[in-house]
């Protein structure tokens, strides 16, 4: 009874804060079809500016990939405004902090002011957006800034290749197949024109949302936003390319070697719907119960009881067109990648039969709660949600109302998801094992 009581107090403690948390928005649109979210919160003498572009490594061809993360660096070597070299001293001595990434669905670009630098935050993004400076002495130096970052985070990483192995296999029309960092041989082989093209095409007014959150007067913001914004002309139309994968029917099975790894590791993959259905969202909820932490029902009896591997872990990638559950596992040596397989089904057949008991299920409410909570917790968080849920939800107010959906979801919708997803016949097996190379030293 104790227990229940402290479970029900921590869920309606929870709660509150989530409701306190809401988030208040303006949005509108430039003439030029700019979209702009003003976030206004005056706690703290701190502005971020940012803006979001729907251009990702989806947007590639199979013979340039790359080029989406190469102008995440690209874009920082100057304007006609501003020299090579200047940006992140212009930022720095200002007082702010600026950064940037890009996945396979968008490229975000933000800066983190005083309070009283937002008018440069802005200028400076504009520049960015309509004077960027696209030349030899640039491109050539970020390919090798590139190529550095590949051969650390990447290629001499233990387990480095995991995502790239694993996309290439479970996608075979989409181009989710292929890495965000790309290949350095399309890179070198790419001319400076067609660089100038992709930026023509993608960094337009009408393919991006600006965002502006934390301690600014609004009157004022909206009128710098249109000095430097509004009068970028309006780009031409992009149209996306559709991509359908056939559903998976049968086990794929391959297997890719790693030479700087001395333990195999095994990977089951399974193949997940766009992250704006509610099934994406179901799914969430699945990949928390089994892998979430150690202790998810996978780390407690793989790890901890039976001592059979020595991590098992999982990554949900969610995106805007599919998504992927990735379960992961190093076996002990005196077990096998099909010992981990067996004891993984094991599970998800549990929950495939069987309804989650309540206990288990309140608990999950309670850390996507928290999760909730946790999202919205800095400017920089709220920037960046407002971005994302407008440009590839396409519903900004998921910002305050995903987690209803969340709490909408039944213990049966549970069971039923995980009938329809995650089978056998459904994924991909991959052995990421050490190279034959490296085996025989």
């Amino acid at each position: 009874m104790k227990k229940l009581i402290i479970m029900l107090s921590t869920a309606l403690m929870l709660g509150g804060i989530a409701s306190a948390q809401k988030i208040a928005f303006e949005e509108y649109d430039l003439d030029n079809g700019m979209h702009v979210i003003l976030h206004n919160d005056p706690s703290a003498p701190v502005v971020v500016t940012s803006v979001m572009y729907h251009v990702g490594s989806k947007d590639e061809t199979p013979d340039r990939t790359g080029f989406a993360h190469f102008f995440e660096h690209l874009l920082f070597e100057g304007t006609e405004n501003i020299k090579r070299g200047e940006w992140f001293k212009i930022v720095t001595s200002n007082g702010g902090i600026n950064n940037a990434n890009t996945s396979d669905d968008r490229t975000y670009y933000y800066e983190v002011f005083p309070s009283n630098n937002l008018e440069l935050a802005l200028w400076m993004e504009s520049e960015r957006l309509m004077h960027p400076v696209i030349n030899k002495i640039g491109v050539d130096t970020q390919n090798g800034v590139i190529k550095e970052e590949k051969r650390s985070r990447f290629d001499n990483q233990p387990y480095g290749n995991i995502i790239g192995a694993v996309k290439e296999n479970i996608f075979k029309n989409h181009p989710y197949r292929w890495t965000t960092i790309g290949s350095m041989e399309h890179l070198d082989a790419a001319t400076l024109e067609e660089f100038q093209a992709f930026n023509k095409k993608f960094y337009i007014p009408n393919n991006a949302v600006l965002v502006v959150a934390g301690d600014f007067e609004k009157t004022k913001a909206k009128e710098w936003i249109q000095n430097y914004f509004g009068l970028i002309q309006k780009g031409k139309e992009i149209k996306k390319q559709t991509f359908v994968e056939e559903p998976i029917t049968q086990t794929i099975r391959a297997t890719y070697e790693d030479p700087n790894i001395q333990i195999p590791m095994v990977v089951a993959t399974y193949r997940t719907p766009s992250m704006k259905t509610r099934d994406a969202r179901v799914l969430d909820l699945i990949s928390s119960y089994l892998s979430d932490g150690k202790s998810s029902k996978l780390y407690k009896k793989i790890v901890d009881d039976k001592k059979m591997a020595l991590q098992i872990d999982a990554v949900g990638l969610n995106q805007e067109d599919y998504g992927m559950y990735i379960l992961y596992g190093l076996p002990m040596e005196t077990h096998t990648s099909a010992d981990l397989i067996k004891e993984i089904d094991e599970e998800i057949v549990k929950i495939q039969t069987e309804l989650i008991s309540e206990k288990n299920f309140q608990k999950l409410k309670n850390t996507f709660d928290n999760r909730f909570v946790n999202k919205n917790a800095t400017l920089e968080g709220i920037a960046e949600n407002l971005a994302t849920y407008y440009l590839l939800y396409g519903d900004v107010h998921l910002i305050n109302t995903e987690i209803d959906l969340f709490h909408s979801i039944t213990r049966e919708e549970i069971r039923d998801v995980a009938n329809k997803y995650l089978n056998p016949n459904q994924r991909l097996i991959l052995d990421y094992v050490p190279s034959k190379a490296e085996a025989r030293n």
